[in-house]
């Protein structure tokens, strides 16, 4: 979605955070992530952008990849030689991850025979930049979610400042629905310890606004909603997928303390929701 958003994003990393050196260009489009049309079989890439400056100079297939999937292995290389055909330039494959250890899986050089690899561009949590920075973040308010996604695990007042100016950036974009998501993920990025820090920033605070009020309530919800489930699993209840999203769907902070206590003693998650 950020990158659907702003497609400008994809070689901006590149760039920037990985020191690519990029064809000139004039035109950042979003092409089709179908490359069915390509090989025999169905195959589709999270998102292709495509550089162009006439003609096509770099197309960049982005892959969001949050655990290691060996199949990905073998998929990677389809989605390049199957982008350089279609547009006749050259192309490369760009993973963005906020895991550590998926960074170094995916970095590794992928040998297709004697002679022959390929060796994906990595962005993950150590090359992301840091942006604490509102101004920057209300420029590019895509790159700075993506900064509080990689770094919100970080140092407590690391983290906090990075959400901060994050949440100042979204502030920026004009859909309400867009505003909403980047918030979520900010805000699910967060370590328990920077969530509980960042409710605690007094009304005054100088990036706050009405909107960053309404995230940081969302917060606190979230942090009461997590703390029931984690009482439920130290009492080894099993709690469903079902009964979970009801639990973190529920942004009533009165309803939530009511069940957090109650799932002290209740000898079900049914039972908390039992009037």
């Amino acid at each position: 979605m950020l990158f659907q958003n702003r497609p400008e994003l994809a070689p901006a990393l590149l760039r920037e955070a990985l020191g690519v050196t990029l064809p000139d260009y004039s035109t950042v489009r979003v092409e089709s992530a179908d490359l069915t049309d390509i090989v025999p079989a169905e195959y589709r890439a999270d998102l292709v952008v495509l550089l162009v400056d006439n003609k096509h100079v770099l197309a960049i297939v982005v892959e969001v990849q949050l655990a290691q999937d060996d199949r990905k292995l073998f998929t990677w290389p389809v989605y390049a030689v199957g982008l350089r055909a279609r547009f006749e330039c050259p192309a490369v494959v760009l993973i963005v991850t906020t895991e550590p250890a998926v960074a170094r899986w995916a970095r590794r050089p992928i040998t297709f025979g004697p002679g022959a690899s390929l060796a994906p561009w990595v962005v993950g949590p150590d090359n992301v930049p840091l942006v604490t920075d509102p101004e920057q973040a209300a420029t590019d308010p895509e790159l700075a979610v993506l900064s509080a996604m990689a770094h919100g695990h970080d140092d407590v007042e690391t983290a906090v400042k990075i959400a901060l100016a994050a949440m100042s950036g979204a502030e920026h974009v004009s859909d309400r629905d867009q505003y909403v998501l980047y918030s979520d993920l900010i805000l699910s990025a967060l370590s328990g310890a920077a969530r509980k820090a960042l409710q605690m920033i007094p009304e005054g605070y100088q990036y706050q606004s009405p909107l960053i009020r309404e995230s940081i309530e969302k917060g606190r919800t979230l942090e009461k909603a997590l703390s029931v489930i984690e009482v439920f699993e130290a009492r080894d209840i099993s709690v469903s997928e079902e009964q979970r999203s009801r639990i973190l769907g529920c942004s009533d902070l009165e309803m939530l303390s009511h069940w957090h206590k109650r799932a002290v003693t209740a000898a079900s998650v049914d039972e908390l929701f039992a009037q």
